[in-house]
């Protein structure tokens, strides 16, 4: 028990970070939108990264390799910008929210996985730092310490979309959703930033 729990407080302070998944993932709960699926996704997605991290991350130091990573960050980046591109098609447009604006179950899944995988620090936070921890352990013990870390994931996400569902009915109003599509453009626009000066400080300070 001392394990699962210790697994469940390892993997929790990794996801509670406000990071562009969980700012999505907040989305969708917003707009009532496909949330069961993605907060699914997300946690089964974040079990499967769990699992790589705690019994084979040997295998993948692949992705520690510094031409993986600018190519991850790459395709993030355009990525975000192209979500950024339709938020601010939405905030200019008079009614910013309406079912149109909804996303299918297809759009749903493709953006969850574009969130969670093609950010490299999913690999180095979670793979690596969670396969760091358990790499001591026996194998008992690690698939202990993965189900606490993945209970974590779970409850976290559930709770943040549906806690975002919860209080939608306050912001049903287009007015509302353009103060958000600007803060999620704001958000996501730092993040690209954040990422170009990491780039630039590795190849020219490193």
């Amino acid at each position: 028990m001392d394990i699962f729990i210790f697994g469940f407080i390892t993997g929790l302070s990794l996801i509670l970070a406000i990071g562009a998944q969980n700012i999505f993932v907040i989305e969708q709960g917003l707009k009532k939108n496909n949330v069961f699926i993605v907060c699914l996704l997300c946690s089964l997605f974040d079990a499967f990264l769990i699992a790589l991290g705690v019994f084979i991350f040997h295998y993948f130091l692949f992705f520690s390799n510094t031409l993986v990573i600018l190519i991850l960050n790459i395709l993030l980046i355009f990525f975000l910008m192209f979500f950024i591109y339709q938020k601010a098609l939405q905030t200019n447009n008079q009614y910013t929210y309406t079912k149109k604006s909804k996303d299918t179950v297809f759009q749903s899944v493709i953006k969850t996985f574009g969130f969670t995988f093609l950010n490299p620090h999913v690999y180095s936070d979670t793979v690596f730092f969670l396969g760091n921890f358990s790499k001591s352990m026996d194998i008992s013990s690690k698939i202990i310490f993965g189900l606490g870390a993945s209970t974590a994931s779970l409850i976290f996400f559930f709770i943040l979309g549906y806690g975002a569902k919860a209080v939608s009915k306050h912001i049903n109003n287009a007015y509302a959703w353009k103060l958000i599509n600007i803060f999620i453009i704001i958000f996501m626009t730092l993040v690209i930033l954040f990422i170009v000066y990491n780039e630039i400080y590795v190849v020219f300070f490193k």
